[in-house]
Protein backbone atom coordinates (compact mmCIF):
# COMPACT_ATOMS: atom_id res chain seq x y z
CA UNK A 1 0.00 0.00 0.00
CA UNK A 2 1.29 3.48 -0.86
CA UNK A 3 2.33 5.74 1.99
CA UNK A 4 0.10 8.70 2.94
CA UNK A 5 2.72 11.13 1.61
CA UNK A 6 2.56 9.55 -1.84
CA UNK A 7 -1.20 10.01 -1.76
CA UNK A 8 -0.68 13.70 -1.00
CA UNK A 9 1.82 13.91 -3.86
CA UNK A 10 -0.72 12.49 -6.30
CA UNK A 11 -3.39 14.96 -5.21
CA UNK A 12 -0.94 17.86 -5.17
CA UNK A 13 0.08 17.12 -8.78
CA UNK A 14 -3.56 17.24 -9.81
CA UNK A 15 -4.04 20.54 -7.99
CA UNK A 16 -0.94 22.01 -9.65
CA UNK A 17 -2.25 21.06 -13.07
CA UNK A 18 -5.56 22.74 -12.25
CA UNK A 19 -4.31 26.05 -10.86
CA UNK A 20 -3.74 28.93 -13.25
CA UNK A 21 -2.46 32.36 -12.25
CA UNK A 22 -5.07 35.08 -12.67
CA UNK A 23 -4.69 38.82 -12.92
CA UNK A 24 -5.84 40.61 -9.81
CA UNK A 25 -8.83 42.90 -10.19
CA UNK A 26 -8.49 46.61 -9.45
CA UNK A 27 -11.07 49.38 -9.70
CA UNK A 28 -10.24 52.89 -10.94
CA UNK A 29 -12.70 55.72 -10.26
CA UNK A 30 -12.54 59.22 -11.74
CA UNK A 31 -15.21 61.56 -13.10
CA UNK A 32 -12.84 62.94 -15.76
CA UNK A 33 -12.88 60.64 -18.85
CA UNK A 34 -9.29 61.40 -19.83
CA UNK A 35 -7.96 60.54 -16.38
CA UNK A 36 -10.09 57.41 -16.23
CA UNK A 37 -8.77 56.25 -19.59
CA UNK A 38 -5.19 57.03 -18.56
CA UNK A 39 -5.56 54.99 -15.37
CA UNK A 40 -7.00 52.10 -17.36
CA UNK A 41 -4.14 52.12 -19.86
CA UNK A 42 -1.56 52.40 -17.07
CA UNK A 43 -2.63 49.18 -15.38
CA UNK A 44 -4.36 47.02 -18.01
CA UNK A 45 -1.29 44.86 -18.73
CA UNK A 46 -0.71 43.89 -15.12
CA UNK A 47 -4.27 43.84 -13.74
CA UNK A 48 -7.87 43.17 -14.68
CA UNK A 49 -9.00 46.81 -14.55
CA UNK A 50 -12.60 47.82 -13.80
CA UNK A 51 -13.71 51.43 -14.37
CA UNK A 52 -16.31 53.78 -12.90
CA UNK A 53 -16.91 57.51 -13.42
CA UNK A 54 -18.47 58.21 -10.00
CA UNK A 55 -18.65 56.85 -6.49
CA UNK A 56 -22.22 55.62 -6.99
CA UNK A 57 -21.32 53.81 -10.21
CA UNK A 58 -18.25 52.35 -8.51
CA UNK A 59 -20.45 50.87 -5.77
CA UNK A 60 -22.60 49.28 -8.47
CA UNK A 61 -19.51 47.82 -10.14
CA UNK A 62 -18.41 46.27 -6.82
CA UNK A 63 -21.90 44.89 -6.24
CA UNK A 64 -21.73 43.16 -9.63
CA UNK A 65 -18.05 42.12 -9.69
CA UNK A 66 -17.33 41.45 -6.02
CA UNK A 67 -14.11 42.13 -4.16
CA UNK A 68 -11.14 43.77 -5.87
CA UNK A 69 -7.55 43.93 -4.69
CA UNK A 70 -7.09 47.69 -5.01
CA UNK A 71 -9.34 50.71 -5.50
CA UNK A 72 -7.84 53.91 -6.94
CA UNK A 73 -10.23 56.81 -6.58
CA UNK A 74 -10.14 60.51 -7.33
CA UNK A 75 -10.99 62.62 -4.27
CA UNK A 76 -12.85 65.54 -5.88
CA UNK A 77 -15.91 64.10 -7.63
CA UNK A 78 -19.46 65.48 -7.83
CA UNK A 79 -22.11 64.02 -5.51
CA UNK A 80 -19.64 61.90 -3.50
CA UNK A 81 -16.04 62.53 -2.48
CA UNK A 82 -13.50 59.78 -2.93
CA UNK A 83 -13.03 59.34 0.82
CA UNK A 84 -16.81 59.07 1.30
CA UNK A 85 -17.03 56.43 -1.42
CA UNK A 86 -14.10 54.45 -0.01
CA UNK A 87 -15.60 54.48 3.49
CA UNK A 88 -18.69 52.75 2.08
CA UNK A 89 -16.57 49.87 0.76
CA UNK A 90 -14.89 49.03 4.08
CA UNK A 91 -17.63 46.91 5.76
CA UNK A 92 -18.05 44.49 2.84
CA UNK A 93 -14.47 44.47 1.56
CA UNK A 94 -12.18 45.03 4.56
CA UNK A 95 -9.07 43.61 2.86
CA UNK A 96 -9.29 45.77 -0.26
CA UNK A 97 -6.49 48.35 -0.36
CA UNK A 98 -7.64 51.92 -1.10
CA UNK A 99 -5.67 54.74 -2.77
CA UNK A 100 -6.80 58.35 -3.18
CA UNK A 101 -5.74 60.65 -6.02
CA UNK A 102 -6.00 64.33 -5.15
CA UNK A 103 -5.05 67.59 -6.76
CA UNK A 104 -6.22 69.65 -3.80
CA UNK A 105 -5.11 70.10 -0.23
CA UNK A 106 -7.99 68.22 1.36
CA UNK A 107 -5.80 67.42 4.32
CA UNK A 108 -8.59 67.13 6.88
CA UNK A 109 -10.60 64.61 4.85
CA UNK A 110 -7.48 62.60 3.97
CA UNK A 111 -6.11 62.47 7.51
CA UNK A 112 -9.48 61.35 8.85
CA UNK A 113 -9.76 58.63 6.19
CA UNK A 114 -6.20 57.41 6.75
CA UNK A 115 -6.63 57.32 10.52
CA UNK A 116 -9.85 55.35 10.10
CA UNK A 117 -8.00 52.75 8.03
CA UNK A 118 -9.97 53.57 4.91
CA UNK A 119 -7.07 54.85 2.80
CA UNK A 120 -3.73 53.09 2.33
CA UNK A 121 -2.01 56.02 0.57
CA UNK A 122 -2.78 59.25 -1.23
CA UNK A 123 -1.11 60.40 -4.46
CA UNK A 124 -1.10 64.03 -5.58
CA UNK A 125 -2.01 65.09 -9.11
CA UNK A 126 -0.46 65.13 -11.60
CA UNK A 127 0.95 61.74 -10.70
CA UNK A 128 4.05 60.07 -12.03
CA UNK A 129 3.00 56.83 -13.81
CA UNK A 130 6.05 54.92 -12.60
CA UNK A 131 5.51 55.98 -9.01
CA UNK A 132 1.82 55.19 -9.14
CA UNK A 133 2.47 51.75 -10.62
CA UNK A 134 4.96 51.00 -7.84
CA UNK A 135 2.46 52.10 -5.17
CA UNK A 136 -0.32 49.99 -6.68
CA UNK A 137 1.97 46.95 -6.95
CA UNK A 138 2.81 47.25 -3.24
CA UNK A 139 -0.88 47.70 -2.48
CA UNK A 140 -1.71 44.51 -4.41
CA UNK A 141 0.97 42.63 -2.44
CA UNK A 142 -0.50 44.01 0.79
CA UNK A 143 -3.93 42.75 -0.28
CA UNK A 144 -2.50 39.28 -0.93
CA UNK A 145 -0.87 39.24 2.50
CA UNK A 146 -4.08 40.36 4.25
CA UNK A 147 -6.08 37.68 2.43
CA UNK A 148 -3.48 35.04 3.26
CA UNK A 149 -3.59 35.90 6.97
CA UNK A 150 -7.38 36.01 6.99
CA UNK A 151 -7.57 32.63 5.30
CA UNK A 152 -4.97 31.12 7.62
CA UNK A 153 -6.96 32.31 10.63
CA UNK A 154 -10.18 30.93 9.19
CA UNK A 155 -8.55 27.59 8.47
CA UNK A 156 -6.96 27.40 11.91
CA UNK A 157 -10.31 28.04 13.59
CA UNK A 158 -12.05 25.51 11.35
CA UNK A 159 -9.36 22.91 12.00
CA UNK A 160 -9.56 23.40 15.76
CA UNK A 161 -13.33 23.01 15.61
CA UNK A 162 -12.98 19.84 13.52
CA UNK A 163 -10.44 18.27 15.86
CA UNK A 164 -12.56 19.20 18.89
CA UNK A 165 -15.56 17.37 17.41
CA UNK A 166 -13.46 14.31 16.54
CA UNK A 167 -11.93 14.13 20.02
CA UNK A 168 -15.37 14.52 21.60
CA UNK A 169 -17.00 11.71 19.61
CA UNK A 170 -14.04 9.47 20.40
CA UNK A 171 -14.54 10.04 24.13
CA UNK A 172 -18.31 10.25 24.51
CA UNK A 173 -20.83 7.46 24.23
CA UNK A 174 -22.85 8.76 21.28
CA UNK A 175 -25.00 6.56 19.09
CA UNK A 176 -23.44 5.59 15.77
CA UNK A 177 -25.86 7.77 13.80
CA UNK A 178 -25.15 10.81 16.00
CA UNK A 179 -21.42 10.22 15.61
CA UNK A 180 -21.58 9.96 11.82
CA UNK A 181 -23.71 13.09 11.45
CA UNK A 182 -21.48 15.11 13.78
CA UNK A 183 -18.33 14.09 11.94
CA UNK A 184 -19.82 14.73 8.49
CA UNK A 185 -20.90 18.21 9.59
CA UNK A 186 -17.50 18.98 11.11
CA UNK A 187 -15.68 18.02 7.91
CA UNK A 188 -18.22 19.84 5.77
CA UNK A 189 -17.91 23.10 7.66
CA UNK A 190 -14.12 22.90 7.98
CA UNK A 191 -13.48 22.41 4.26
CA UNK A 192 -16.37 24.47 2.84
CA UNK A 193 -17.89 21.52 0.99
CA UNK A 194 -21.24 21.42 -0.74
CA UNK A 195 -21.89 17.90 0.51
CA UNK A 196 -20.31 15.39 2.89
CA UNK A 197 -21.20 11.74 3.54
CA UNK A 198 -19.68 9.39 6.11
CA UNK A 199 -20.90 5.86 5.42
CA UNK A 200 -20.14 2.57 7.13
CA UNK A 201 -18.47 -0.27 5.20
CA UNK A 202 -18.99 -3.92 6.07
CA UNK A 203 -16.43 -6.14 4.38
CA UNK A 204 -16.20 -4.52 0.97
CA UNK A 205 -19.76 -3.22 0.83
CA UNK A 206 -21.38 0.04 1.84
CA UNK A 207 -24.24 -0.40 4.30
CA UNK A 208 -27.19 1.90 4.93
CA UNK A 209 -25.76 3.41 8.14
CA UNK A 210 -24.45 6.87 7.35
CA UNK A 211 -24.19 10.51 8.37
CA UNK A 212 -24.35 13.44 6.01
CA UNK A 213 -24.05 17.18 5.72
CA UNK A 214 -25.07 19.63 3.02
CA UNK A 215 -24.84 23.39 2.87
CA UNK A 216 -28.10 23.27 0.89
CA UNK A 217 -29.97 21.11 3.42
CA UNK A 218 -29.79 17.65 1.83
CA UNK A 219 -27.31 15.53 -0.09
CA UNK A 220 -28.00 12.64 -2.47
CA UNK A 221 -26.03 9.48 -1.71
CA UNK A 222 -24.76 7.74 -4.85
CA UNK A 223 -21.53 6.32 -3.39
CA UNK A 224 -22.56 2.72 -4.10
CA UNK A 225 -22.37 3.52 -7.83
CA UNK A 226 -19.30 5.73 -7.63
CA UNK A 227 -15.95 4.51 -9.07
CA UNK A 228 -13.89 6.56 -6.61
CA UNK A 229 -15.71 5.08 -3.61
CA UNK A 230 -15.29 1.56 -5.00
CA UNK A 231 -11.55 2.14 -5.49
CA UNK A 232 -11.12 3.66 -2.03
CA UNK A 233 -12.77 0.64 -0.39
CA UNK A 234 -10.78 -1.86 -2.49
CA UNK A 235 -7.37 -0.22 -1.95
CA UNK A 236 -7.76 1.59 1.38
CA UNK A 237 -6.30 4.69 -0.30
CA UNK A 238 -7.59 8.22 -0.72
CA UNK A 239 -9.19 8.85 -4.12
CA UNK A 240 -9.76 12.25 -5.70
CA UNK A 241 -10.94 14.00 -8.82
CA UNK A 242 -10.21 17.73 -8.57
CA UNK A 243 -11.99 18.61 -11.82
CA UNK A 244 -14.63 16.03 -12.75
CA UNK A 245 -15.68 17.59 -16.12
CA UNK A 246 -12.06 17.17 -17.31
CA UNK A 247 -11.63 13.66 -15.83
CA UNK A 248 -11.87 10.96 -18.52
CA UNK A 249 -12.33 8.23 -15.89
CA UNK A 250 -15.58 9.83 -14.72
CA UNK A 251 -16.87 11.01 -18.09
CA UNK A 252 -19.67 8.45 -18.22
CA UNK A 253 -20.76 8.65 -14.57
CA UNK A 254 -24.15 10.32 -14.69
CA UNK A 255 -24.52 11.29 -11.03
CA UNK A 256 -21.77 13.90 -11.28
CA UNK A 257 -23.48 15.86 -14.04
CA UNK A 258 -26.91 15.27 -12.47
CA UNK A 259 -25.88 16.74 -9.11
CA UNK A 260 -23.41 19.37 -10.35
CA UNK A 261 -20.51 17.94 -8.33
CA UNK A 262 -17.22 19.00 -9.97
CA UNK A 263 -14.72 17.78 -7.36
CA UNK A 264 -14.82 14.69 -5.18
CA UNK A 265 -12.49 13.46 -2.46
CA UNK A 266 -13.01 10.01 -0.93
CA UNK A 267 -11.15 9.16 2.27
CA UNK A 268 -11.24 5.55 3.53
CA UNK A 269 -11.57 5.25 7.30
CA UNK A 270 -9.29 2.37 8.27
CA UNK A 271 -8.27 0.61 11.46
CA UNK A 272 -5.84 -2.31 11.68
CA UNK A 273 -5.86 -2.56 7.89
CA UNK A 274 -9.64 -2.82 7.75
CA UNK A 275 -11.86 -0.25 6.02
CA UNK A 276 -14.56 0.77 8.52
CA UNK A 277 -16.16 3.44 6.36
CA UNK A 278 -15.64 6.08 3.70
CA UNK A 279 -15.84 9.83 3.94
CA UNK A 280 -17.02 11.63 0.80
CA UNK A 281 -16.34 15.36 0.41
CA UNK A 282 -18.03 16.99 -2.59
CA UNK A 283 -17.71 20.44 -4.15
CA UNK A 284 -19.71 22.00 -6.97
CA UNK A 285 -16.57 23.67 -8.30
CA UNK A 286 -13.02 22.48 -9.02
CA UNK A 287 -11.10 21.67 -5.84
CA UNK A 288 -8.35 23.89 -4.40
CA UNK A 289 -7.24 21.98 -1.30
CA UNK A 290 -3.71 22.70 -0.10
CA UNK A 291 -1.16 20.16 1.12
CA UNK A 292 -1.62 21.16 4.77
CA UNK A 293 -5.36 20.57 4.41
CA UNK A 294 -4.75 17.11 2.94
CA UNK A 295 -2.51 16.29 5.88
CA UNK A 296 -5.20 17.49 8.28
CA UNK A 297 -7.74 15.29 6.48
CA UNK A 298 -5.43 12.29 6.84
CA UNK A 299 -4.89 12.96 10.56
CA UNK A 300 -8.61 13.52 11.06
CA UNK A 301 -9.43 10.26 9.29
CA UNK A 302 -7.30 8.45 11.86
CA UNK A 303 -9.25 10.13 14.66
CA UNK A 304 -12.51 9.18 12.92
CA UNK A 305 -11.36 5.55 12.89
CA UNK A 306 -10.73 5.76 16.64
CA UNK A 307 -14.13 7.32 17.15
CA UNK A 308 -15.95 4.68 15.10
CA UNK A 309 -14.08 1.88 16.83
CA UNK A 310 -15.02 3.37 20.21
CA UNK A 311 -18.69 3.67 19.31
CA UNK A 312 -18.79 0.10 18.00
CA UNK A 313 -17.08 -1.17 21.16
CA UNK A 314 -19.64 0.55 23.36
CA UNK A 315 -22.49 -0.84 21.25
CA UNK A 316 -21.11 -4.40 21.46
CA UNK A 317 -20.48 -4.07 25.20
CA UNK A 318 -23.99 -2.68 25.75
CA UNK A 319 -25.56 -5.49 23.70
CA UNK A 320 -23.64 -8.08 25.72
Amino acid sequence: MDSPISEFDKVRLQLMSLERPKKQKILVVDDEPDNLDLLYRTFRRDFNVLKADSGMNALQVLAAEGEVAVIISDQRMPEMKGTEFLSKTVPQFPNTVRIILTGFTDIEDLVEAINAGQVYKYITKPWDPGELKAVVQRAAETYDLLNQRTEELRRANAQMALLAVLVQVAQDNFSLEETLNSIARAFGESFAVDGAILQIVDGSNLVATQGNYSCAGSVENWLAQDPLATEAIATGQMQVSVNVPQDDKLAGVAHYSNTGVEAHLIIPITSAGKVLGVLSLQWKKPCTLREDELKLIHLSAQLVAIGLSSVRYHQIAHAA
